[in-house]
């Protein structure tokens, strides 16, 4: 039967609106597609471990460059069951830790937050953690550490002088329990022995305990760090016992802390005082003690910078009449080249290589979709040997920071709200342990081999075996064994 025209036309006006509107739907979710964005390209590796053999089996550098030049500045991996971001440019760095640093909440392993403390500061965003970096900040700030320039210094001079004599030292060793006891100093202030040894036996063992398998079986070397860390927070309720007694406002960071109130007048309890006393002993030994072992190293491998920075330091070592007077805060801002010397070490061996966020919703960055729970890690090592904003990067040159670094290019204390706040004492100590190094001691270097070990910061290796002697004259002689 043939179709009249008039149905014809009927057909027409109803089926065209239908093909429309279907265009326009799928028109509409092809936009959503392509706007949906989609994860960074990667590896995964294999289901559940990921790729953390490929990481840990190797210098991570190789990992970490490898990654990035097949995939570009922003990849996937899975590291220890955690799927991962990794970034590369200083571009992302500021948008995690900075400009966006609310959707990023630091991250850490439960088990090693255990070891240090869940209310310390670096486990916190918020309102806590602004108070609690305020008041760190303000007591290790250059107008509140200048005062004890003199301890620090006597501090450094004790210990050089215990490695002198001829005899072999570990000088990451050595420069840990120097580290070790300028965080003492800086947070009780004097001391008494008995705590200071206290502290520092227990404080060993937890650190043991913090890389290793997360055991509680006894006399495993993580459970026995628990214990420890239980007799250090005994210890450190005694010690603000005592100061509660006394009823004295020490200016060092403990006295701070516990004279602090929030806008209700609430002050920290016993435990958040040790958290956050213990969290900044770990932040502050092993990377302090990391960079000033490789200083030694890279003024070891370059006489020629070595002797250019005797003369910086002797200059100011005759203004004080040989040493006999004490540094002064003043002076350690004169030390130019020793300072650009600092920056370089710092830039070289990258001690952070990077750091740990969690994505505390989706995100979307340069089109690439991060999802809620991943985890988000700037790669600040990749960051400082850029060759375009390092040139020569694997070239040791102090010269470079004669011009200040582009933005966020140079990350060695982190970025943001959660940069390491103790930043200017642990600059200040290394200016005062080169300056005593460099006036009054030689030395020389046991076996000196290349290459990093790590664990987990980047070390020389074998800490670099080294021997020390006490220059008997002024005229100071760099020696090689």
């Amino acid at each position: 039967m043939e179709m009249e025209m008039g149905d014809i036309h009927l057909y027409i006006v109803l089926f065209i609106p239908v093909v429309l509107s279907g265009i326009f739907i799928m028109s509409l979710n092809k936009r959503k597609l392509q706007r949906t964005p989609k994860l960074p390209p990667g590896s995964m590796g294999w289901p559940y471990i990921g790729e953390t053999f490929q990481l840990y089996s190797q210098d991570p550098n190789v990992f970490f460059s490898t990654k990035q030049r097949r995939y570009g500045e922003i990849f996937k991996t899975n590291i220890l069951g955690c799927p991962c971001v990794m970034l590369t440019s200083p571009e992302a760095a500021k948008f995690v830790l900075v400009t966006q640093a609310h959707l990023f909440k630091p991250t850490y392993p439960r088990c090693k937050e255990r070891l240090i403390g869940p209310s310390a500061i670096f486990y916190h965003q918020g309102d806590y953690h602004m108070r609690l970096r305020k008041l760190v900040q303000g007591c290790l700030s250059p107008e509140a550490i200048r005062k004890i320039v003199p301890n620090i210094e006597a501090t450094a001079i004790s210990a050089l002088e215990s490695w002198s004599g001829g005899h072999i030292v570990n000088t990451y060793d050595e420069m840990k329990k120097f580290a070790f006891d300028i965080g003492i100093l800086t947070i009780f202030g004097p001391l008494d022995t008995y705590y200071k040894e206290e502290l520092k036996k227990n404080y060993l063992i937890v650190d043991k305990g913090y890389n290793s398998f997360p055991s509680y079986i006894p006399g495993t070397t993580y459970k026995n760090a628990i214990l420890a860390r239980k007799r250090l927070s005994e210890i450190l309720s005694e010690i603000i016992s005592q100061r509660k007694e006394k009823r004295r406002e020490e200016k060092d960071l403990l006295g701070c802390l516990m004279n602090s109130k929030d806008e209700k007048g609430q002050i920290l309890t016993d435990d958040q005082i040790s958290d956050n006393i213990i969290g900044v002993l770990f932040a502050a030994r092993d990377t302090t003690a990391s960079v000033l072992t490789w200083i030694l190293k890279y003024l070891h491998d370059d006489p020629k910078l070595l002797e250019a920075v005797k003369a910086e330091q002797k200059a100011i070592y005759k203004q004080n009449a040989e040493g006999s007077i004490p540094l002064t805060w003043a002076q350690t801002r004169e030390m130019s080249l020793t300072y650009k010397v600092i920056l370089e070490s710092m830039r070289m061996a990258s001690i952070i290589s990077f750091t740990f966020r969690e994505a505390v919703a989706d995100v979307e960055y340069n089109g690439y979709l991060i999802p809620k729970g991943w985890k988000v890690m700037p790669l600040f090592r990749n960051i400082h040997h850029n060759p375009d904003f390092f040139p020569d990067p694997h070239k040791f040159d102090p010269s470079r920071f004669e011009v200040a670094p582009k933005p966020n290019t140079f990350l060695p204390f982190g970025n943001g709200v959660h940069a390491c706040p103790g930043n200017e004492v642990a600059k200040l100590e290394m200016l005062i342990v080169v300056h005593h190094l460099a006036t009054k001691f030689r030395w020389g270097v046991e076996k000196s081999r290349s290459g990093i070990q790590y664990g987990p910061f980047p070390v020389p290796q074998h800490g670099f075996p080294a021997r020390f002697w006490k220059e008997p004259c002024s005229q100071i002689q760099h020696e090689v064994a």
